[in-house]
This record gives C-alpha cells, sequence and structure tokens, in this order.
C-alpha cells in the first residue's frame, strides 16, 4: 500500500466485529491516533449457537447477523468514513461453513476478515492500553467462544520508535483459549438452573486451561517480573456482572468503565445463577435478556482466570477490540502500518 496523505480533518473509520455471541459495530472519528468522537451499536446475535457440537454455522444465526449488519451496513454509508473493517472471531474460526457467512456480508458491500486469536488479542489490548500507558498490565478478553489473554504494556505516544505514533505495543505473551460463555453453556449445561454436577465439571474443565497461562508466564518470568499486578478485562460478561453487581437500570457505561471487580463478587453471582431459571435471570436489572442462558457460564470463565492467577479483582474496560480496531483502521488508512503488526482489508 503506498503512503496515503494524512488529511487535515480527523479521519472517520467504521469497524464491525462480528463475535460469538455479539454483533458490535463503531463509528468513529480519530486524530493522532485518539478517537475524539464514537457512537456504537451491539447486537445479541449468538453467531456461535451450536457451532461447539455441529461445527457449523446455523441458519438462523446467519440470518440474525445478516440481518443486523444489513442495517449496520446504512448507518456506515450515511456516516460516510474514510475506511471501513469487518472481522470475524471465534465462531467464524470454527465453523466449517463459514464462507457461507462471508458471501452474504459481501453481497451487503463488506470485505470480512476472519481474524486468528492472537490477532483478536493484539487488538483488544492495543484498544484497552491507552488507559494504562507504561503499566505492564494483563488483559483478558472473555466472549462467546473464546478468551484471549495478552501480558505487556504500551509505551507512552511520544516513544519516538513507535510505528504510528500511538506507542510500541511490548507484548510478552498472547494466547487464545476455545473457553468462552457460549461454548461452555453448549459443552456442559443442559438448562438453567445447571443440574447436579455441571457446575463443577465445567470447573474442571477451565481451571486447568487458564492455570497453565498463568503458570507458563510465571515459569518463565521466573526471578523476574512475574504475574502482572493488575487484570484488565472487557467483554460482556463482566460489564453485565458489573451492571447486576450493581443493579444497573439503566446501564451506566460511565459506571462500569475502569470500575473493579472482585472475585467475590462474582462468586456471588455464580451462586445466585445457579438457584435461578433463564427467565428468572433475564428479569434481573443491569442485563440484557438474550444473555441470560450463558451469563452462567461466562461467570465461571472469569472466576477461574481469576482464581487460577490467584487475583482478587480485576479492572473491566469498556474499551476493547472494537476500540484496537478502530485506532488500527485509522492506522493503515494514513500510514498503511499499524501498531499491532496486523493489516486489516480496508473498503
Amino acid at each position: 500500500m503506498g503512503e496515503a496523505q494524512v488529511p487535515a480533518r480527523p479521519v472517520k473509520v467504521a469497524a464491525v466485529d462480528l463475535g460469538t455471541v455479539t454483533s458490535r459495530l463503531i463509528l468513529a472519528e480519530i486524530e493522532g491516533g485518539r478517537i475524539v468522537r464514537f457512537s456504537k451499536r451491539s447486537a445479541i446475535t449468538d453467531l456461535g449457537e451450536g457451532v461447539d457440537a455441529t461445527g457449523e454455522l446455523s441458519q438462523a444465526a446467519i440470518e440474525r447477523v445478516a440481518g443486523v449488519c444489513s442495517g449496520y451496513a446504512r448507518e456506515i454509508a450515511a456516516f460516510a468514513p474514510d475506511a471501513c473493517a469487518l472481522t470475524l472471531t471465534s465462531a467464524a474460526r470454527d465453523a466449517a461453513n463459514g464462507n457461507v457467512l462471508l458471501e452474504r456480508l459481501r453481497g451487503l458491500g463488506f470485505d470480512p476478515q476472519i481474524i486468528p486469536g492472537e490477532t483478536e488479542a493484539r487488538l483488544t489490548f492495543f484498544g484497552v492500553a491507552a488507559d494504562f500507558a507504561g503499566e505492564r498490565i494483563g488483559v483478558v478478553d472473555s466472549g462467546g467462544g473464546s478468551t484471549e489473554i495478552a501480558v505487556g504494556r504500551i509505551t507512552a505516544d511520544s516513544d519516538a520508535s513507535s510505528v504510528c505514533g500511538a506507542g510500541r505495543l511490548e507484548l510478552e505473551q498472547v494466547q487464545s483459549l476455545n473457553i468462552g460463555c457460549r461454548r461452555v453453556t453448549d459443552k456442559f449445561f443442559s438448562a438453567q438452573p445447571p443440574a447436579a454436577g455441571e457446575v463443577d465439571a465445567a470447573r474442571v474443565w477451565m481451571d486447568p486451561q487458564f492455570a497453565a497461562y498463568w503458570q507458563e508466564l510465571a515459569g518463565r518470568d521466573e526471578g523476574g517480573a512475574g504475574l502482572p499486578d493488575r487484570v484488565v478485562a472487557v467483554g460482556g460478561t463482566v460489564t453485565t456482572l458489573v451492571a447486576i453487581v450493581h443493579e444497573l437500570d439503566p446501564y451506566d457505561s460511565a459506571f462500569v468503565h475502569l470500575h473493579e471487580l472482585t472475585l467475590d463478587e462474582v462468586r456471588a453471582c455464580i451462586d445466585r445463577f445457579a438457584r435461578m431459571t433463564t427467565d428468572e435471570i433475564a428479569a434481573l436489572p443491569g442485563i440484557q435478556p438474550k444473555r441470560a442462558r450463558v451469563i452462567m457460564a461466562g461467570a465461571l470463565a472469569i472466576e477461574s482466570v481469576l482464581a487460577t492467577g490467584g487475583y482478587r479483582s480485576l479492572t473491566v474496560s469498556e474499551n476493547g477490540l472494537l476500540i484496537g480496531l478502530a485506532r488500527t483502521v485509522a492506522e493503515a488508512y494514513e500510514k498503511g502500518a499499524t501498531t499491532v503488526g496486523w493489516l486489516p482489508k480496508l473498503s
């Protein structure tokens, strides 16, 4: 890609992230690597429903996502961005028939891109780390089909060695684990409340996988930095847990962003969900009703991340992959290179 002229005005970008549970859109204006104005949309489309069992996206899930993206395409056209990108994550990675959805998205004018777990983790870290410049952190993206964990830091914006002026990304260990609220629900929970033994079985399956990540990091860093002092988590599970704990109705993004969620609060939610039906969970203040069926599994994944790493709490971020993707789209459009080392397909 040739070097583009840097516009005098902010760069306008649109980015769509199609996850296992949620389909999201951001329309953003970016100046000097910073988002100066933005609006976001989100819809629970449950793309990954049944994928773990069948290995394929269901026709109903494809129709749900295509319907939401048709609306997003109209919003994007009205916004008239300089560049647009659309990414798909865990469910699309796993599905043998992912091309069926990709063709539907191309028909709507998108140039869809299925991204690997490590790229997903890097984008998420990039979106989160601006709030923690210079601080060594662990970023956990707990999604519907996978959980990405990345440990590292981003340097200050003034670092002259950075590729795009947004700081230099220094990641020590990045991993994508096939653990997510939709996948765990489909694998272990026959109903809500869970049947006897299902919660324990889910924990037995998850805990060794998360423990192995922390143990590998600690082992490699023996005599060095060790585990990061702070864990930052993104995704609908952790934001919903904060909203439920504090009965946020309506949802308050400003309250949730950078809020501390403790392991004790997560476990209290798990104990509460274990006695409730899906309809009873859906009626709780702070939850989107469509998330009620998978929130138990999501909370168990967050509990496992914290407990196996020896953490008593985490910081919740409203930023994440979508913010990182928007900033990366702007970098690719302006510079032809990106902080995360991955180039999106721009349309």
